[in-house]
């Protein structure tokens, strides 16, 4: 959803709010949510007060999922009343599309299509028509989060992993993206999923979703997903790669294990084993950035070691001993039979030191940034 102000075309004057307060009725406002917003308070005047593109409407919102004539609020008895009309993309409230005609109260959310605004009344009314945004969004992707997980409206993004050469691509890691206000990161939607104890859940329907996108890409790319720390030692999570691999039998994955979470190399040697039933690879996450040690590695080793970011940034500039150091990490990973693949490489230097310290796959923003699975269509594939 766009922040910019020019979402809000008009405002009612002061002297009209002042008028209103003077006579006793309600000072109904749509308090718009988003950041960088110069324009953050309209007050809802005349009645029926018009929402849509087109010009005329007493609210025009210059977004492209906005209908010319989107919808209409109005006022009967003191209550507010919202209308949709017969809009593209819907009026929510609440997350809950609007039919009919529906009353609104403090506080609840508007939406029209993706443009989401609160509803105030009476004293939040101030003598400007702009207040600062200093309210936070969290009950909005409370709301959206039920209708993103109902609906599974997420939009998976993928970076290429390559050879460190940069010479094919061996496949692309799923990262989690929403077109959902307030849920449009992956940490967005963990956090409200957090609030409902709803890690899991959530991260089965990103895997599922992120694959079933991923079907698109190249033919035999390698498709990386990532697990929620909660789901190890769950039987449930091999139920849900089971149903993932019979909706694609012969796609090659690969599961991410972040390794702060692999506290039990006995249930990791367990998953492995499970894995490798399904044809399924294993992957350690950020390894460096906890606490495993390589002897628990060594007796579940998985099939890809994703060194950490903080260890290839500025490898280039780095003094000679750290250089020596993740050389000798990089050697004990190959001697243990797993590849070892350095993330977020940002420039062709950090790029030639990781290829020069026996790193063979590699990914970061040098290589490729998180795009739409049609971005990515020559089959530059190769096994890893």
């Amino acid at each position: 959803m766009s922040t910019d102000s020019s979402l809000l075309a008009r405002s009612m004057p002061n002297n009209s709010i002042r008028n209103l307060r003077a006579d006793g009725s309600s000072v109904w406002l749509l308090e718009a949510v988003g950041k960088n917003l110069s324009d953050t308070l309209t007050v809802i005047y005349p009645i029926p007060f018009s929402i849509g593109r087109k010009a005329g409407c007493s609210l025009q919102l210059q977004s492209k999922t906005v209908s010319s004539h989107h919808a209409d609020l109005t006022i009967r008895d003191s209550i507010l009343y919202v209308v949709d009309r017969q809009s593209t993309n819907g009026t929510y409230v609440n997350g809950n599309r609007v039919t009919g005609m529906i009353a609104l109260k403090t506080d609840d959310i508007l939406q029209f299509a993706d443009v989401a605004f609160r509803i105030r009344c009476n004293d939040h009314a101030t003598s400007s028509n702009t207040v600062a945004e200093d309210v936070c969004d969290q009950a909005l992707a409370l709301v959206q989060f039920d209708r993103m997980m109902e609906k599974r409206l997420v939009t998976p993004f993928f970076q290429p992993i390559v050879h460190v050469d940069g010479s094919a691509t061996i496949g692309y890691e799923v990262l989690a993206r929403s077109r959902m206000f307030g849920l449009e990161t992956s940490a967005a939607m963990f956090g409200a999923a957090a609030k409902l104890n709803m890690e899991v859940e959530l991260s089965q329907m990103l895997r599922w979703e992120g694959i079933r996108e991923g079907l698109s890409l190249p033919k035999g790319s390698q498709i990386f997903v990532n697990t929620h720390p909660l789901e190890l030692g769950r039987p449930d999570l091999l139920e849900s790669m089971t149903n993932v691999r019979n909706m694609t039998p012969d796609t090659p994955i690969t599961l991410e294990v972040h390794e702060a979470a692999i506290t039990n190399p006995s249930q990791m040697f367990e998953l492995r084993s499970a894995l490798r039933d399904l044809q399924i690879q294993l992957a350690y996450d950020d390894f460096g950035a906890g606490q495993t040690r390589l002897s628990e590695l060594g007796n579940a080793a998985p099939d890809v070691m994703k060194f950490d970011m903080g260890l290839i940034r500025d490898i280039d500039k780095g003094p000679v001993d750290r250089i020596k150091v993740l050389k000798s990490l990089v050697h004990v990973v190959r001697d243990l039979g797993v590849t070892a693949l350095a993330e977020g490489i940002e420039t062709e230097a950090e790029a030639l030191v990781c290829k020069e310290l026996g790193f063979q796959l590699a990914q970061g923003y040098y290589f490729g940034r998180p795009a739409p699975p049609n971005r990515f269509t020559e089959p530059r594939l190769s096994p890893i």
